[in-house]
């Protein structure tokens, strides 16, 4: 069922398979709305409950003035409170990732488990913080689709190009849903975010990473210092990937979200 309701004073849009006895939790990234989960959606429903919604600032869903981790946490567990939810596992694309750590952080006694998708835990570096600020200036001067005709095709490995045109420019054609002020808090949310490796290196939950191969936003470097630093943390590597293993092998990860959550359910 898709519906609007509010979640910590913002009304947000979200979608609810309704059925199921362990619940998923599914969060977007950066520019993207909840409909990139779609193949994803449709697969793990035969299994799971998910709910999957357009993160603040981002699609239908409204935005606070700066859309902090913290925030999109206290979100994330209005949406389960609305959909009467005391128990889920919560997985989280790139930013969607981000936010769910926070949240895993924030609420230890609602989610039971933490699946990352070309996410990590370490706080934005120098040059990715740079970028940012021209985001912020691109977007401030009207140009936010340009923004995103640059940005998203850069998302996916170079020999899946062809292959994800249509998704491509699915999600690049809904942006236009998006509120540019919205945007904005998100970028200022994503460059205020702080380390949480401490929190994962010893997460009282099971954790998984999944990664691709050819991730030019989480490139090898950073997939080998989180390896180390959290040794807990189930890790994942697709071949032929890059930032967007979610809409790149989609069955590959339902797979992997299964396997993952056997035995922990």
């Amino acid at each position: 069922m898709e519906f609007f309701a509010t979640a910590a004073n913002i009304p947000v849009h979200i979608l609810d398979s309704k059925k199921g006895d362990t619940t998923i939790l599914m969060l977007h990234g950066y520019l993207e709305t909840m409909y990139i989960w779609e193949d994803m959606y449709q697969e793990l429903s035969k299994d799971f409950r998910v709910i999957i919604a357009d993160l603040p600032g981002h699609g239908l869903s409204c935005s606070a003035p700066v859309n902090t981790m913290e925030f999109i946490a206290t979100v994330c567990k209005g949406i389960l409170e609305l959909c009467g939810v005391e128990k889920a596992y919560i997985a989280g694309h790139s930013l969607g990732g981000y936010a769910a750590i926070r949240s895993c952080i924030m609420y230890p006694s609602v989610f039971q488990g933490l699946i990352l998708f070309n996410s990590h835990p370490y706080k934005e570096s120098e040059r990715l913080t740079e970028l940012r600020q021209r985001e912020i200036q691109v977007i401030g001067e009207g140009k936010m689709m340009v923004l995103a005709d640059l940005s998203i095709p850069k998302m996916y490995c170079p020999s899946n190009l062809r292959r994800m045109d249509e998704k491509i420019r699915q999600t690049v054609e809904l942006c236009e849903t998006h509120d540019p002020s919205g945007i904005i808090s998100s970028i200022k949310g994503l460059v205020a975010r702080e380390d949480t490796s401490e929190y994962l290196s010893k997460a009282p939950i099971p954790v998984m990473a999944v990664f691709g191969a050819d991730d030019n936003l989480v490139d090898t470097a950073v997939q080998i210092r989180f390896a180390a630093d959290c040794p807990n943390v189930r890790i994942e590597c697709l071949p032929e990937c890059g930032h967007n293993s979610i809409a790149e092998y989609p069955s590959r990860c339902c797979e992997l979200i299964r396997d993952f959550t056997k035995g922990n359910c």
